[in-house]
């Protein structure tokens, strides 16, 4: 048991996460996770942010995009994202707030690889990115 929680954990060493996300409450809350458990975490505020950012950290392993933000939403960053040849496979777990039905299959359809709502289920969270970042 002790072996697999082991490796369980070794998926996420040394994996770039990049943040996305308005809230610096939030982005601070996922990054404490984060690195806690040896990941090395990036995060914009907005979209245009996230997408400059990547570009210039193509080694990024997953994005954490929150949905609600002002200018440049989740929805529209995540297309822009799967529009580059270089980042159509990139892991990307859409986070938000204000779940309604409808969203999950909204995310997944604008290009989010997975969904998850907030307040964020951090075991939750770290078994989604442990599928995600395994592939």
């Amino acid at each position: 048991m002790p072996e697999q929680l082991h490796s369980a954990e070794e998926v996420f060493k040394d994996k770039k996460i990049l943040i996305v996300d308005d809230d610096v409450r939030n982005v601070f809350a996922l990054t404490s996770v984060l690195e806690a458990h040896g990941m090395d975490v990036l995060y914009a505020e907005n979209g245009k942010d996230g997408v400059e950012l990547l570009r210039q950290n193509p080694e990024i392993n997953l994005i954490l995009m929150d949905i609600m933000m002002p200018e440049l939403d989740g929805y529209e960053t995540i297309r822009h994202i799967r529009s580059m040849p270089q980042f159509e496979s990139l892991p990307i777990i859409s986070l938000t707030a204000k779940a309604m039905k409808g969203d999950r299959e909204k995310s997944i359809a604008s290009g989010a690889s997975d969904y998850i709502t907030k307040p964020v289920d951090t075991d939750q969270l770290l078994s989604l990115m442990r599928v995600w970042l395994y592939k």
